[in-house]
């Protein structure tokens, strides 16, 4: 009985490695490899390129003040549509002691200068009036009497303009007053009511009080990658798609392709901008993320083929055409082809293919024996 057990030990062992060898023995022996058929069409292929960028207004216009102060109205805010004039902020007039100092030295000593013109101008009057002076020294007094009253008005009005900002000759017109400098929408208003603001000058931009906008004059403004920019050429059409508002597709002509790129992320590019098209332009917002399609070329009634199918080698490009086919073994051999425009998925073939052509396609089987 041991004697069999350890027999039928031995058998199942020499079973496993017989089985072992023949399971390596066939997957060790190539399959038979069949390949899809493919035959050339006729049809059109367009090349398109799609741009990044968004949606901005031609003129976009930064409203800043006449005058440093602060603010004290805001007769606007963001969405109002405000015309060329239209009073949009009011700023208080927070004047320099120095400046303030010498507008009120000026208005006194404008005064002294009237108190004494009018002294002499009464006496001279009764003078004149009494035949004791001539009519010429009268006339002078009255003039040196007059120009001192001028003078006072003015120092007062300079006195004015120092304090409150505001002439009294031409209150409308105040540089207190921040007005809009064109038609548009209000885009932004940075500022709130006791807010600071200053001038521009030759060492501050100034502050904002208010950014606006034409937007009946949309731009696309985007950039372009150094291996396309030189197949576009200003005035091709463009679509563009809005990723907020996917319903409206605008058209858009090129303009503007800028000279020089600029270096991004080990990449150069370059600025386009492109001007919008658009019936209704209600819907559209300054600073809406788009992309514009670009056709870069075009052909119709051409032979293509699937570009899966084209081996690239070098300067070289090629295709197998099918040569047998037996059932059990397909042939191919290797024939040169000279292609045209690609869309990414089929590709012009120039040269070297008819629509009787055919052509290794993809593999579709492999089986484990021969």
């Amino acid at each position: 009985m041991k004697r069999f057990f350890k027999t039928a030990m031995w058998i199942v062992i020499a079973l496993i490695f017989i089985a072992t060898f023949v399971f390596l023995y066939l997957n060790s022996v190539p399959g038979k490899t069949e390949y899809s058929i493919v035959k050339p069409k006729i049809g059109n292929i367009e090349k398109t390129t799609v741009l990044t960028g968004k949606i901005e207004p031609r003129d976009e216009i930064d409203i800043k003040p006449q005058i440093s102060g602060i603010i004290t109205e805001i007769h606007v805010e963001p969405g109002d549509m405000v015309k060329e004039g239209d009073i949009i902020a009011k700023i208080k007039v927070i004047p320099e002691a120095s400046s303030l100092s010498s507008a009120q030295s000026r208005v006194e000593s404008a005064e002294i200068a009237l108190a004494d013109a009018t002294s002499k101008y009464e006496r001279n009057k009764m003078l004149y009036d009494k035949k004791i002076i001539s009519k010429e020294e009268f006339e002078t007094s009255e003039t040196t009497w007059e120009q001192a009253q001028r003078e006072l008005d003015a120092a007062k009005d300079a006195f004015l303009i120092v304090k409150e900002g505001v002439s009294k000759y031409n209150a409308a017109e105040s540089n207190t007053l921040v007005r809009a400098t064109i038609d548009g929408l209000i885009l932004d208003v940075p500022v709130k009511v006791g807010s600071s603001v200053i001038q521009a000058n030759t060492f501050n931009d100034g502050t904002t009080v208010a950014t606006i906008a034409d937007m009946n004059k949309l731009i696309f403004h985007g950039k372009v990658d150094e291996t396309e920019v030189g197949q576009l050429t200003p005035g091709m059409p463009m679509e563009i798609t809005i990723g907020a508002l996917p319903a409206l597709h605008p058209t858009a002509i090129l303009e503007y392709i800028a000279p020089k790129g600029k270096e991004e992320n080990g990449a150069n590019t370059f600025e386009i901008k492109a001007a919008i098209n658009v019936d209704s332009i209600s819907e559209l917002r300054s600073g809406y993320s788009a992309n514009a399609s670009v056709t870069l070329s075009k052909v119709t009634d051409v032979v293509t083929i699937p570009e899966g199918v084209v081996t690239f080698s070098g300067d070289s490009t090629y295709v197998f055409l099918l040569k047998a086919d037996t059932g059990e073994k397909q042939e191919f051999e290797k024939h040169p082809i000279v292609t045209g425009t690609s869309d990414g998925i089929n590709i012009q073939i120039v040269e070297g293919l008819d629509t009787l052509s055919r052509i290794r396609g993809d593999e579709i089987k492999k089986t484990d024996r021969p």
